[in-house]
């Protein structure tokens, strides 16, 4: 898709810049490639730079409940140093790579309501601009899309995907952000945990895979989080028995094994955060994140974690929160 951006900044009369991405989803840790075209205005620029932004829609915990905003999570300078004539085109093409933990976007092609996006800044000598945003999308890596088919044919459902702001403790987490991937439990663990949350922290070696159950109270005891950490290569995926280790993985939050009820705080800078902390008991209450509502189920099969739409007038409202995201912020835009 091309999205069109007159610099505001500078007045009728200032270059253009259209964005093209190449089709087809990337992967996290993969190269993101693409054409910016320009056009000259009304007379000669200096564009002293060309920065590409890549930017997801994040909830953050504060001490009066959650609030969604845009964080910029990586910045790539992809030209300038030349002047642009009057009337003059360019082309400029790019490739970069998107960070390792870059959060997923879809699984076989339906969309998980995460909104990440691309954004063109140029800089001209007296003036700079941000241009529109053009939707990013990724999917997941084999060993990501293993785990999750796994979790699907052991008859776990899909609830939503979110991105919180903050920081999980005792990890290798780059980002500011990390995303939760919400499940509700199959039936036989359904006595043990109230819904599982996967969030997956890659890296050029590996990934890291944690799992947070929401373990429901007894008669005495409130309830409580479990949470677990375990390590998975890049290498061999298509030789592991998937579904028997993730099945020993939620045998073991299933029966504390190895986890603790956790409370521990993220780095949020203000209010009080909570989530995973390793190795750090704490007797504290349960708690609850949710994501953009989705409303979709998982399938369970043989080819694995099949998403599926609950109605047309549900997924229209999803399309809609992330058009908003992009207007909202092209507005934001256009007024500086």
């Amino acid at each position: 898709m091309v999205f069109k951006k007159l610099l505001g900044s500078l007045g009728v009369g200032g270059p253009t810049v259209d964005t093209v991405l190449e089709s087809g989803p990337v992967r996290p840790g993969g190269t993101l490639h693409g054409q910016l075209h320009l056009v000259g205005g009304k007379a000669d620029f200096d564009i002293e730079q060309i920065t590409l932004e890549l930017v997801a829609r994040v909830e953050a915990e504060h001490e009066d409940g959650e609030a969604e905003g845009t964080v910029s999570f990586e910045r790539f300078t992809v030209g300038g140093g030349f002047r642009l004539a009057e009337g003059e085109r360019r082309t400029i093409p790019f490739a970069v790579t998107v960070p390792w933990e870059t959060p997923v976007t879809e699984l076989h092609g339906q969309s998980l309501g995460v909104v990440l996006g691309v954004r063109t800044e140029l800089a001209v000598a007296g003036g700079k601009d941000k241009g529109d945003l053009d939707p990013l999308t990724v999917r997941p890596l084999p060993a990501q899309e293993a785990v999750l088919e796994a979790f699907g044919q052991l008859g776990f459902g899909f609830k939503s995907a979110d991105l919180e702001y903050g920081h999980i403790g005792g990890t290798g987490q780059q980002l500011p952000f990390y995303q939760e991937v919400e499940l509700t439990p199959a039936p036989q663990y359904a006595h043990a945990m109230r819904e599982v949350e996967v969030t997956f922290l890659a890296n050029p070696g590996g990934m890291e895979v944690i799992l947070e159950a929401d373990k429901p109270g007894g008669f005495f005891s409130s309830g409580h989080d479990a949470v677990n950490r375990f390590t998975v290569s890049h290498q061999g995926v298509e030789h592991r028995d998937w579904n028997a280790e993730v099945d020993g993985w939620v045998r073991q939050l299933a029966a504390g094994h190895g986890v603790h009820a956790v409370h521990a705080a993220h780095d949020y800078g203000h209010g009080h955060g909570h989530g995973h902390g390793h190795g750090e008991p704490h007797q504290g209450d349960s708690h609850h994140r949710s994501g953009p509502g989705m409303g979709t189920v998982v399938a369970a099969g043989a080819a694995g974690l099949a998403v599926g739409v609950v109605g047309g007038m549900v997924a229209a409202e999803v399309i809609d929160e992330a058009g908003d995201f992009f207007e909202g912020d092209d507005e934001e835009g256009e007024e500086g």
